[in-house]
């Protein structure tokens, strides 16, 4: 399982444990599993699914490491 956060300057819009979790990055959709490689990565717009629940975002950075997963994203 991974821990995970998705956040944007005003609110924590996502905080616990999932699967899967889809990113669009910069340079396409990728998708994190347990004992993914560490990844720091730029979002661009899309949608970021963990377990089938999407967040909407326009951009934003997210981090990878030691089964956590930190995303600051704008809406």
């Amino acid at each position: 399982m991974i821990e995970v956060d998705i956040m944007n300057q005003a609110q924590i819009m996502f905080s616990g444990v999932a699967k899967s979790v889809i990113l669009p990055g910069d340079y396409g959709e990728f998708e994190l599993l347990s004992f993914h490689w560490p990844i720091v990565s730029l979002l661009t717009k899309g949608e970021i699914i963990i377990d089938e629940m999407g967040f909407p975002i326009s951009r934003g950075i997210a981090r990878f490491s030691g089964e956590k997963l930190v995303a600051l994203v704008e809406l």
